[in-house]
């Protein structure tokens, strides 16, 4: 994380902080200060309606999968119990993000108390890693269903769809748990004050006066073993998709299989592309204003959820009907 000089608008907040960072007067704090987007205060009013935007499509376009698929039962099936559980995951990364950033924008509330801020940085840690096992759930899906369409009924079972389900949301809250453990042990004894939009965790554990390495450690372990794992699994299935897809015999009959698999290519993208160009911005955008990297990163975490429920409903041919059926039964 770059340093960065403190706001003036928490002026008023200073009190909190210590004059001198090599005294021991700084206890641990009970709350911390959350600057938002430091250098664009003048333009919050402008930058909360994007942002207020983003949190409405997300919820009205996850809501609206949700009641789509519950209500159809021709969408009861494995693909698209994966999507209900892509979308729920969409709802809770968004509301435990952007209410606490529209409130910044808003009522100018940057107070936010240790422990929600610790349960904040364990909600955009977990429940991005289960997005990101969700779309190897559903990469599996296109797999059985294009390489082996006789036998997905009997491979792809409800008892098989929850197990999957299950293990991905243990996986990533128990793998998320080490992070806001460690962050409550350090000592933070230089400011509180986070000069970010939300509780990232390296934003946190780099005002701990210790030593962090542990920290920095696990998130490599982290990031290889679930990341990197997710990506090598999805382009392992992939490989064997296109295999299948380049045996059949005609151009339309590979187009036709081919395009069957572009709402989960998109929902990948939405997921991996931001993110990686959000971290290859902190770690080499030295000479970068701080503050278009904190917009670009919130914006990174905000787009999926955004762009998952749009991807699926102008894509997805069921829901498209199902969409278009709703609103002409309401016209008439």
């Amino acid at each position: 994380m770059q340093e960065t000089p403190l706001c003036l608008r928490v002026g008023h907040f200073l009190h909190y902080t210590m004059s001198d960072s090599n005294t021991t007067d700084f206890t641990n704090p009970s709350t911390f200060i959350l600057l938002g987007i430091p250098g664009l205060e003048a333009a919050y009013t402008w930058i909360s309606i994007p942002f207020c935007a983003m949190y409405a499509i997300a919820m009205v376009g996850n809501f609206t999968i949700l009641f789509i698929v519950k209500r159809e039962r021709s969408l009861h099936r494995p693909m698209y119990y994966f999507l209900c559980m892509l979308a729920v995951t969409d709802l809770v990364t968004s509301t435990a993000t952007l209410p606490k950033l529209l409130s910044i924008f808003w009522f100018n509330s940057i107070e936010i108390s240790f422990t929600a801020c610790l349960t904040q940085m364990y909600f955009i840690l977990s429940f991005p890693g289960m997005e990101s096992g969700i779309l190897v759930a559903m990469a599996l899906d296109r797999y059985v269903a294009i390489c082996h369409p006789l036998r997905h009924s009997t491979i792809l079972t409800n008892s098989v769809v929850a197990k999957i389900g299950l293990s991905v949301v243990l996986r990533s809250c128990i793998l998320t748990l080490p992070y806001p453990f460690l962050a409550s042990r350090w000592p933070y004894c230089r400011t509180n004050i986070i000069p970010d939009s939300f509780c990232w965790h390296i934003a946190v554990v780099t005002l701990a006066c210790a030593d962090i390495r542990i920290s920095s450690y696990y998130g490599l372990f982290d990031l290889f073993s679930v990341s990197g794992m997710d990506v090598f699994f999805i382009a392992v299935s992939y490989t064997q998709i296109l295999r299948a897809i380049f045996r059949l015999p005609t151009k339309d009959a590979r187009l036709k299989t081919f395009g069957t698999c572009i709402s989960h290519l998109s929902a990948i993208f939405a997921l991996y592309i931001p993110d990686m160009f959000s971290s290859l911005a902190y770690r080499f955008g030295h000479n970068v204003p701080q503050y278009f990297l904190v917009l670009f990163a919130s914006v990174s975490l905000l787009l999926p959820p955004v762009l998952h429920p749009i991807i699926y409903g102008v894509r997805t041919k069921q829901i498209r009907g199902r969409l278009l059926q709703l609103f002409t039964h309401r016209e008439s």
